[in-house]
């Protein structure tokens, strides 16, 4: 089935599937993890609607470019346009709040950085950004200050708290919307805590925000 925006009861949320903005090192922790610098400004770049796949289906991994890394970020569901918004507005054009995983490439994203190339093949290929249903924007009492973590075969990989990131949740969909028009049903991937892991077939993955979203996928063999 063709992917469509859904609330986690099931109910299918009447938007577009969009872009997806996505953003970069917004967890120091990450960013020092893989010896990067940590950015002053939020670093963003986009997948396309193509990369969109469904969370619950099994992961479908490309045969190309080497292993492929899981990133687990709150995903925004954008309900309303945002044009060069003030944080005080953003958050109520938010339809909803979601997990999605930013797969990349990694090796592949390396070799294109180091020939000073856009890394969009490491980063936008199809099926690269997996999202989960989306729950209602009243069922997470504070974004700001909201956790959501990522097991791994029963392991815990990442634990992101949307307190620890560069740039909060408010501020990082205004500083989009001041460069690309945030349309209804478009995402924003708001970044990745440290913990970022290869992906193998046959993997069994958990992702859950709060207590409100719980989501069991696995990587296909």
């Amino acid at each position: 089935m063709p992917y469509a925006h859904r609330y986690a009861d099931g109910r299918t949320i009447p938007l577009p599937v969009g872009k997806v903005v996505c953003v970069g090192r917004n967890y120091a922790d990450h960013a020092r993890e893989l010896n990067n610098p940590i950015p002053d400004t939020p670093l963003l770049f986009i997948k396309p609607a193509t990369s969109i796949a469904d969370l619950d289906a099994p992961l479908q991994l490309p045969d190309f470019g080497g292993p492929c890394h899981f990133e687990a970020e709150l995903a925004v569901l954008i309900g309303a346009p945002l044009t060069r918004a003030t944080p005080d507005r953003t958050l109520a054009a938010v339809a909803g709040y979601g997990l999605g995983l930013d797969l990349t490439l990694r090796e592949l994203q390396e070799r294109l950085k180091q020939k000073g190339h856009p890394w969009e093949m490491a980063k936008a290929f199809d099926h690269s950004c997996p999202l989960s249903a989306f729950v209602a924007v009243e069922q997470i009492a504070d974004v700001e200050d909201c956790r959501y973590e990522l097991w791994l075969n029963g392991q815990r990989q990442q634990r992101g708290d949307t307190r620890q990131m560069l740039t909060k949740v408010s501020a990082l969909l205004a500083y989009c919307s001041q460069f690309f028009t945030l349309l209804p049903g478009d995402v924003v991937l708001t970044g990745t805590p440290a913990g970022v892991g290869v992906l193998q077939p046959g993997d069994q993955l958990k992702l859950s925000l709060e207590q409100c979203l719980t989501v069991n996928t696995r990587v296909a063999e």
